[in-house]
């Protein structure tokens, strides 16, 4: 009689084995899967894999999307963001970008930067790029409200998660400023200005505005406009004038020029700029004319050349919005986290925001050079090393919070 052959026992652990088919089916089919097709192709019943993904899903290796498909994270892969930043040339932008940098370096996610140079043809090739490149979770800044929804389509075809930074886009989720508020906040403190220095008394409410980002930036300055209407009811509307600054440098600068060329005479005229770079080109216009004393220039962003500006005796500008700056990295990877996780996410987030006047623009200058400084001590790799970084502090400007 032949001897018996001893079955050798493998000791598997059923939910583990069908939890790794599950994932092995996502990493084998490489795009995005509803439940129901999960089921059918595993013969898992439905109750299982639900709970299978949700574990996955928190312990991310699998991420979930706003339609409720799955797919497979690669790993031992790191996470890979990626960023089409507005334009390398604008300070706000590339503050944006310093933070995002540090803050996806502070927890592991590889970030593909691309710069979308304030083009909207570019902003459309580059997010194809992220696409080509399957990173997980795509972040677009890019100003053109009409090339918004093509970028958005294509992302959302390709099933990965978008968020929008300042300018909202269809399927994205939103982080950036509360646009009406800040500009309302801004039409305070120009109605404020003038009440005490011009007893009231305003010719001209300028909104230097930035049509090309569309409705939701604009009401920077429809907030502003109600800002002053607030604390100066009686003013006549036809006061209050819009100007495209596009929010650039040397467009506002020539559209400020003009209208103050043809207004010689006028002596109480405020102007509320959608960002600092448009209010610098604006100051501009200002001194080259010698009408320093006729305007007064509150913008947006609380970047160090305004703020530096706003130190200058006899300087136009009395204050800046702060956005913050500093808190846009943290919270964009947070969100992007988030969203691969399968959590709930508020469809717009804001960032905070305060005035800086002139009265406070030495201080904030003070507290951001304390943090350069102490940044640069906590690195041991010398003179050399800490160089990059105290420029890289500094263009964040006014923007990290003070005490």
């Amino acid at each position: 009689m032949a001897p018996k052959t001893k079955t050798k026992r493998l000791y598997l652990i059923p939910v583990l084995t069908k939890a790794l088919d599950i994932l092995e089916l996502l990493q084998n089919e490489n795009q995005p899967m509803v439940l129901e097709t999960i089921h059918k192709r595993t013969k898992i019943s439905k109750t299982t894999v639900y709970r299978i993904l949700k574990t996955l899903v928190h312990r991310g290796y699998v991420g979930q999307t706003a339609d409720r498909h799955y797919r497979h994270i690669a790993r031992p892969k790191k996470l890979r963001f990626g960023f089409g930043s507005q334009s390398a040339e604008m300070p706000f932008s590339e503050a944006v970008t310093v933070s995002l940098r540090e803050a996806a370096a502070a927890v592991g996610v590889d970030l593909l930067v691309l710069d979308n140079r304030y083009n909207a043809e570019t902003a459309i090739e580059n997010a194809e790029t992220f696409i080509r490149e399957r990173v997980d979770v795509i972040i677009e800044f890019q100003v053109d409200e009409h090339a918004a929804p093509i970028i958005a389509d294509k992302i959302a075809e390709a099933k990965i998660p978008l968020i929008a930074v300042d300018i909202p886009h269809p399927h994205a989720t939103y982080l950036g400023i509360d646009n009406y508020r800040a500009g309302r906040e801004a039409g305070g403190v120009l109605a404020e200005f003038a009440q005490q220095r011009w007893d009231g008394e305003i010719d001209w409410m300028v909104g230097l505005d930035l049509a090309e980002a569309g409705q939701l930036v604009q009401s920077r300055i429809t907030g502003a406009f109600e800002g002053v209407k607030t604390r100066l009811p009686n003013l006549p509307v036809e006061c209050f004038v819009r100007i495209d600054g596009r929010g650039m440098r040397d467009i506002s600068y020539k559209v400020v020029l003009d209208f103050l060329k043809r207004h010689p005479k006028d002596k109480h005229i405020l102007i509320a700029a959608a960002n600092d770079t448009s209010a610098m080109g604006a100051i501009a216009a200002v001194r080259d004319l010698d009408r320093e004393k006729h305007v007064a220039i509150v913008g947006q962003d609380c970047l160090e050349e305004m703020v530096i500006e706003m130190q200058r005796p006899g300087s136009p500008a009395i204050a800046s919005i702060s956005h913050e700056v500093g808190l846009y990295g943290p919270r964009l990877i947070d969100l992007g986290l988030a969203l691969l996780r399968g959590e709930t996410v508020a469809p717009y987030n804001y960032v905070e925001h305060r005035a800086i006047t002139a009265d406070r623009a030495g201080r904030v200058l003070e507290a951001d050079a304390g943090l350069t400084v102490a940044a640069a001590a906590s690195h041991a790799g010398g003179e050399n090393k800490s160089a990059p970084k105290r420029s890289q502090k500094l263009k964040q400007g006014a923007a990290r919070k003070t005490s």
